[in-house]
């Protein structure tokens, strides 16, 4: 038995994944805070009690993401990138999957693979919030509703509404115009989703879409946001059962191999 544990500390939420084997044995998310090194810790290690295990049961340690260089000198291993983590992550869950696109708090990616997760190109937007969960995080907090309501609220939007800037800033003053003019809450975050679609079909479309595609990170569990992109695209998205851990995952497999 080899026992492998990933950890992928984003901007906004930390994952962490133990994979028994081949298969995931447990896992949790939470919210990411500013000690790292601590709390990733902490969480491996009860997952692990959860299972009757201990630290000295694991074989390796893998971690990625925004706060991967935080934990290094903790469990011994250089971190892997980001890029690579999400295209093993994503592969394992989906193999017939060519293309990534991997939604996070800070910053979008688009991932072309090869055979067996390898990452053959990709392009990645983290000069602007705009197109990221920390951009959805504003617009909700503008309109004083819950983050997790958004697919939801989409869902009932009855016209269509142009945000026109992809802008954080200016975005977030013409919703607050929207909403001064009495435009409805689900209208409005129709044509949110429809203005990160918009943004994100520019990378893949500059990309070229290779069949099957992908969409992962947290954004990924918003039903409005895949509607969105599933238009814009003209094609149907593959969902990871949980599209949050693909990083996390990813990260266990390549431990995994590094083993061998």
């Amino acid at each position: 038995m080899t026992l492998t544990v990933g950890i992928d500390i984003g901007s906004l939420a930390t994952k962490v994944v133990v994979l028994k084997d081949n298969d995931i044995l447990d896992y949790k998310i939470e919210r990411s805070r500013h000690s790292f090194k601590k709390r990733s810790a902490e969480i491996v290690e009860e997952l692990l009690n959860a299972h009757g295990l201990q630290m000295k049961n694991v074989d390796k340690v893998l971690g990625t993401g925004y706060g991967r260089h935080s934990i290094k000198d903790i469990f011994g291993e250089p971190p892997v990138t980001e890029i690579t983590a999400h295209a093993k992550g994503v592969h394992y869950f989906l193999p017939s999957v060519h293309t990534v696109i991997d939604m996070g708090g800070q910053d979008t990616k688009v991932i072309i693979l090869g055979k067996k997760g390898k990452v053959l190109d990709f392009q990645m937007n983290d000069k602007c919030a705009a197109g990221t969960g920390r951009f959805l995080e504003v617009m909700a907090k503008t309109l004083e509703i819950d983050l997790e309501s958004m697919g939801e609220m989409d869902a009932k939007h009855t016209t269509e509404i142009t945000i026109s800037s992809t802008c954080t800033v200016f975005a977030e003053s013409e919703v607050i115009s929207l909403i001064a003019s009495g435009a409805s809450k689900p209208n409005i975050i129709h044509g949110i989703h429809k203005a990160i679609a918009s943004r994100v079909n520019g990378m893949v479309r500059r990309m070229g879409v290779v069949e099957d595609v992908a969409f992962c990170g947290g954004v990924a569990k918003n039903d409005g946001m895949i509607r969105a992109l599933e238009s814009e695209l003209g094609t149907q998205l593959h969902i990871a059962k949980d599209p949050q851990i693909t990083g996390a995952v990813g990260s266990a497999v390549i431990a995994r191999e590094r083993l061998t």
